[in-house]
């Protein structure tokens, strides 16, 4: 049986923009819990979870990283994410699969781009959290105006559980508005447990009324208490702030600074009382394969296996990693499962639990478990594995399209085989790593999320593949779409002795809202083409918007209505309507006013006054449009639209024009139209 009962396990993760701090608060949380026993640096490159060269090079998080700890009486499995928008799928596989999430951030900067991201990311699955407003000692370190930009920028319910003592480089503690007891830490990080301090108490009294009050809104008993002023003891308030928590009704807010050792072990115990076990969660919900019928799986050890798959790893010395989250029901090493999205059988090698890149045996795993498996080869990220005998399919992952593209080839023939292999097998790890085959140019291109991703992955490819490679340079990922509605038709006709080839569509089409994909739309009355050929027309019509007559990317935001169309008794077939479709959907989309859409960021940039001119300048070269700005202390936030594909080496650019003073931030905002001269700049 596993060690732990499913009440007392905390399956967490830490996300945050990049810079907040998360690496270090985990490895603080794996210190203080006993995990490890010697404490690493980011600026070292020797934390527990930044274990890839890259990240002990760059200083930042490129992959997610899973470890285990235990705290007290809860088992805590964390995974660790990281903060660059280049990076966000591993955040969204990692939430899909977490009960409950650490949201940091920088007590001067409070909310930046990337944490609006990953909040909507936690927002998607439903994920209670936390808040911890790190790096107290910064100057202009500002704890409530950091909760502040969580309200305005989030629309969140934050509550402050914890108040500061001190501040700036005079921080040394917190003080817990629910237990009434103070945290003081000296200059090594050594905590002491008191009463509340007396020049602390009447601010201390304020700010737990106001906190009461905030619960007693989502919390009907402790409003009854607090109306009636009468006393409400501390379990009584631990047991709402729990229940507000795991309902998303709240977020609790708690404060420190991780790099000196303050308050991490007041985290601990927050995360233990206040996030989910994996009785608290919903049971997950999936469908019989084959059927929409819903089935649910508790978190149970007596309920039937099933697990998702939600990463891939290839590991240089075992092969091929497969980490997948336990939703119910148990497994053991060596036994066969089912995967319900290819219908193979597959058999569990090795189970493991993960500490970053460190593996422990285990012999079954059981519900509310995260471990990995060797042995299975067939199995992807987003896809189920369940018992033989009880099959269930659980919603897949869903992660962004590519951005940018480059060209890659091989330096020498010998390169050539083991650079195919290279990219499947990172392809197989990343599902925002995307490569096609342009028969056109006869290129190999490789699309991802940004720059940096694509440095990374090549990289990768040199050192873990031993793979040289010439790289061109970015391209932007476009995207077409029309203006008006059309009518087209599509016919096709041959005739060659025998029987020929008869198809013959006409649609209608017309653009949809942005974000809306294709969509086909069967208006068929009558038996005008039989039912056997829609589907054809249909993947005609698919497979003919990949490419658009403008740019050569796909045409998105569209509705296609099949609305009629004739057949030949003999000569029809599904070829034939499957190119009829094609055809009707070229003419279509010439006729309805193509044009070019571009990928344009959120640029956040934040600089001393100084530069602050030649930054605005910059910008403006590169067709940013403002859209806001404010002063932070003595530096300056300067908030843009910028295109992608204006941002290519805006980073050096910065970097010259600041002395390297300058910092920024970017995330995907979305898809607007792009001038004509850009595409030309752009086509190969």
């Amino acid at each position: 049986m596993p060690k732990t009962s499913l009440k007392q396990t905390r399956n967490i993760g830490f996300i945050a923009h990049i810079d907040a701090g998360k690496t270090t608060v985990s490895e603080r949380v794996l210190y203080f819990s006993g995990r490890i026993h010697k404490l690493g640096s980011v600026d070292d490159g020797n934390t527990a979870t930044d274990w890839m060269e890259q990240e002990k090079e760059r200083g930042i998080t490129i992959v997610s990283a899973a470890t285990a700890t235990s705290w007290k009486e809860w088992d805590l499995n964390i995974i660790d994410t990281p903060g660059h928008v280049d990076f966000t799928a591993e955040v969204e596989r990692s939430l899909r699969v977490l009960d409950g999430g650490v949201v940091v951030f920088d007590s001067v900067a409070g909310v930046q781009p990337q944490s609006e991201t990953v909040w909507r990311q936690a927002n998607k699955y439903g994920v209670p959290r936390i808040c911890f407003i790190n790096k107290m000692d910064k100057v202009g370190g500002d704890y409530y105006k950091a909760i502040g930009t969580i309200i305005d920028r989030l629309k969140a319910n934050p509550i402050p559980i914890q108040i500061p003592m001190g501040s700036e480089d005079q921080f040394y503690g917190v003080i817990d508005l629910v237990e009434g007891k103070s945290f003081t830490f000296d200059a090594e990080g050594n905590m002491t447990e008191g009463g509340v301090p007396d020049e602390f108490s009447e601010e201390f009294e304020l700010r737990r009324s106001e906190m009461i009050e905030k619960f007693a809104e989502q919390d009907d008993e402790i409003l009854e208490k607090f109306l009636n002023e009468e006393e409400i003891s501390i379990e009584e308030l631990q047991k709402s702030i729990r229940t507000s928590t795991i309902n998303n009704k709240v977020v609790p807010v708690l404060c420190g600074t991780a790099l000196k050792n303050k308050c991490v072990q007041p985290l601990l115990d927050a995360i233990g009382a206040y996030l989910p076990s994996p009785l608290d969660v919903p049971a997950v919900e999936g469908t019989k394969p084959g059927s929409d019928d819903s089935l649910l799986r508790s978190a149970s050890n007596e309920e039937p296996f099933s697990a998702l798959a939600f990463k891939t790893v290839t590991d240089p010395y075992i092969g091929r990693l497969v980490y997948f989250r336990v939703y119910s029901g148990s497994a053991k090493s060596g036994s066969s499962v089912l995967n319900t999205v290819t219908g193979d059988r597959e058999r569990l090698g090795r189970i493991v639990k993960m500490h970053a890149d460190q593996r422990e045996d285990v012999e079954e795993v059981f519900a509310g478990e995260i471990a990995a498996a060797i042995g299975l080869k067939d199995t992807s990220t987003g896809e189920t594995i369940c018992s033989i005998d009880d099959p269930i399919l659980l919603e897949k992952i869903e992660f962004p399209d590519p951005v940018v593209s480059v060209s890659v080839e091989p330096k020498s023939r010998v390169d050539q085989d083991k650079l195919g292999e290279a990219l499947s097998k990172l392809s197989d790890e990343d599902p925002t790593f995307t490569i096609k085959y342009d028969e056109e140019t006869g290129q190999t291109v490789m699309s991802g999320m940004g720059e940096l991703h694509l440095e990374i992955l090549v990289d990768r490819m040199k050192r873990e593949f031993s793979v040289e490679a010439n790289v061109g340079k970015p391209r932007v990922a476009f995207r077409e779409t029309i203006r008006k509605n059309t009518e087209a038709e599509g016919k096709f006709v041959r005739q060659s002795g025998g029987h020929g080839q008869y198809g013959h569509v006409i649609i209608e089409m017309e653009p949809l809202e942005k974000g809306s994909g294709v969509m086909f739309d069967n208006q068929i009355k009558g038996g005008a083409i039989p039912t056997e050929f829609i589907s054809s027309v249909e993947d005609g019509v698919r497979k003919s918007l990949t490419t658009g007559p403008k740019s050569g990317f796909p045409v998105i935001d569209l509705l296609v209505r099949l609305v009629d169309g004739s057949y030949h008794d003999v000569d029809s077939s599904k070829v034939s309507f499957e190119i009829a479709g094609s055809m009707a959907a070229k003419n279509g989309v010439n006729k309805a006013g193509p044009y070019v859409l571009e990928p344009v960021m959120n640029l956040e940039v934040i600089t001393p006054e100084d530069y602050l001119g030649d930054i605005i300048g910059d910008l403006g070269r590169r067709r940013a449009i403002m859209s806001g700005g404010e002063a932070q202390g003595d530096t300056q936030v300067v908030k843009a639209t910028l295109p992608l594909a204006e941002s290519f080496g805006y980073a050096d650019d910065l970097r010259s024009l600041t002395q390297g003073r300058a910092g920024y931030s970017m995330e995907f905002g979305e898809y607007l139209e792009a001038p004509d001269s850009v595409v030309e700049s752009q086509s190969v």
